[in-house]
């Protein structure tokens, strides 16, 4: 496979005031128009984590999506995890 058609994956762990101002809806909408697979769930802990996998460029802008998220989010802090690509079709909401 070309580079340009390279699948990646990142795992986005997001910290600040992220649940319950539809993070995970608007990412799940962002994904699909992307194209990226993955999942999004609400930690115990306060934080909603991510998996995406895609072509570069789509992966990363999810990723750049996450560090500000839907408009009533307040992401104060983002980590960012590169993994090995599972193979994952679709998106979901956990």
């Amino acid at each position: 496979m070309s580079e340009a058609g390279e699948r990646i994956r990142r795992r986005v762990v997001v910290r600040g005031d992220v649940q319950g101002v539809f993070f995970r809806d608007s990412t799940r909408s962002e994904a699909a128009r992307r194209g990226v697979a993955g999942w999004v769930t609400n930690r115990s802990d306060g934080a909603v984590e991510a998996a995406f996998e895609g072509s570069a460029a789509d992966v990363e802008a999810l990723v750049e999506f996450m560090r500000s998220g839907p408009r009533q989010a307040d992401v104060r802090d983002v980590e960012v995890v590169e993994e090995e690509p599972e193979g994952l079709d679709g998106f979901s909401v956990r």
